[in-house]
């Protein structure tokens, strides 16, 4: 497996990155002066702590987020609990993982979908020829169950510490911002901490080495996410795009923040109240940029569907019928995370 991790710099884009002119992205739409579109950025005030304040507080920022979830479907977060210590030591273990020797590496490369850590290049999701400027981890890191952590790299030996002790502090930010969902949405407050939420957690490592011409490359197709809720760290390098009222806008890096964004299973949930949104990685010429998304899911035999209390047969029925989560699992793949593919087989198609 050819990683772009193991190559030297390059000084030229290779044919095989250069993709043709209608798939590219168009960076002036992120930098228009007339557009004054930016994804809120919400404070938790110290995360966790927040879910035990029953005053105007707690009240206020749970509105904030379905305000968010509505119009954007993307928001970031700061004061969020999580430490900055944790967040930095396990991105520098992150780092120190694509910079191991190509033959440290070796053992764990693998296209396969079904292993539980596999590092690879581009993307499974697009069947053409053309790659994604993108190296990647793909692994169940909670809970730290025996056959989880039995499938992390021994190296770097930093690797596994450090990622417990992140994954355990954005699971519960997680939970903190699911509590906060619920509430704003008018149910109960731990409607979404069973089976909706307790599937084990996936992360994604995403690695963009500098590309020599970011304008003929793409860091990963626009796609949504499969799951819940997805927690990102971007660090301080722009990359990650979101599609907003026809363009797509840069997510720009907010320092010590999470950014936040809803998969299918919540805007199903929600009956279509909190958008899952379209979103895609860019490239540049000038940093290694390096994201790190934590995706909570249900349980594969979860029972999913619209949330009764958000149904209304007179004036807003059900969009989506009852699934299995492992059965949208399916389709998804079958849709190469294509959105509209992936939704359409749930719908139910009222006129």
């Amino acid at each position: 497996m050819e990683l772009l991790s193991n190559a030297p710099a390059h000084a030229t884009v290779p044919d095989r990155y250069v993709f043709p002119p209608e798939k590219r992205a168009a960076m002036q739409l992120d930098h228009d002066p007339a557009c004054k579109v930016a994804f809120p950025v919400i404070d938790l005030h110290g995360g966790r702590a927040l879910l035990s304040d029953n005053g105007q507080r707690r009240s206020q920022v749970a509105s904030e987020i379905i305000a968010a979830g509505k119009e954007f479907g993307f928001f970031q977060v700061v004061n969020h609990g999580v430490g900055d210590d944790a967040v930095q030591e396990f991105r520098a273990a992150a780092a120190a993982l694509f910079a191991l020797p190509a033959e440290e590496k070796l053992p764990y490369c693998s296209y396969d979908m079904s292993k539980r850590f596999r590092l690879a290049t581009s993307t499974s999701y697009d069947g053409g020829e053309t790659r994604y400027w993108r190296d990647y981890v793909k692994f169940s890191c909670y809970p730290a169950s025996h056959d989880n952590v039995r499938s992390w790299p021994s190296k770097p030996v930093e690797f596994a510490p450090r990622l417990v002790e992140y994954c355990e502090a954005v699971q519960e930010l997680a939970q903190t911002l699911l509590g906060l969902v619920a509430e704003g949405l008018g149910l109960d407050a731990g409607f979404f901490a069973d089976e909706y939420s307790s599937g084990d957690t996936n992360m994604s490592i995403n690695y963009y080495p500098p590309c020599p011409d970011p304008t003929v490359t793409m860091g990963l197709p626009a796609h949504c996410d499969r799951y819940l809720l997805t927690l990102l760290s971007q660090a301080d390098v722009a990359g990650l795009q979101a599609r907003y009222g026809g363009r797509w806008l840069l997510v720009c890096p907010v320092p010590g923040a999470f950014v936040v964004n809803f998969g299918h299973q919540m805007e199903i949930i929600t009956n279509g109240l909190l958008a899952c949104v379209e979103h895609r990685a860019v490239t540049n010429s000038s940093a290694v940029r390096m994201s790190v998304a934590t995706h909570v899911q249900p349980t594969d035999g979860c029972l999913i569907k619209p949330a009764p209390e958000l149904v209304d047969e007179a004036t807003h029925p059900a969009k989506y019928r009852e699934f299995l989560f492992s059965e949208f699992l399916e389709a998804y793949d079958a849709a190469d995370a294509g959105r509209e593919d992936a939704l359409e087989p749930f719908k139910t198609h009222h006129d």
